[in-house]
């Protein structure tokens, strides 16, 4: 349970912190937990950023297990494949909207 909450905080805020340092000052409203939520126009999402940020989550794994820090390795894989499923919803909202 440990490890599954602190994977949820660092990915969430890696999310806080990607996904709405794009908008402009006046199209953010702070909610409570410190993220922000468009009031007007469009959110845009990097998706080959967060791509690539899950490649470099990935690699970093496999240098932890190639070390022998398997739990570590673990969690690494486990933030990589949150941020995968984050890229997925992603894209299916895009494509259902």
């Amino acid at each position: 349970m440990r490890r599954r909450i602190s994977t949820l905080a660092v990915t969430a805020a890696m999310a806080g912190g990607i996904l709405f340092t794009a908008l402009p000052a006046h199209a953010a409203t702070t909610v409570a937990g410190g993220q922000s939520v468009a009031a007007r126009g469009a959110v845009t999402v990097n998706i080959e950023e967060l791509r690539q940020q899950s490649a470099e989550l990935k690699a970093k794994a496999a240098r932890l297990e190639r070390d022998g820090h398997h739990a570590e390795a673990k969690r690494t894989r486990d933030q990589a494949n949150a941020l995968d499923r984050k890229i997925q919803a992603y894209i299916d909202a895009e494509n259902n909207a």
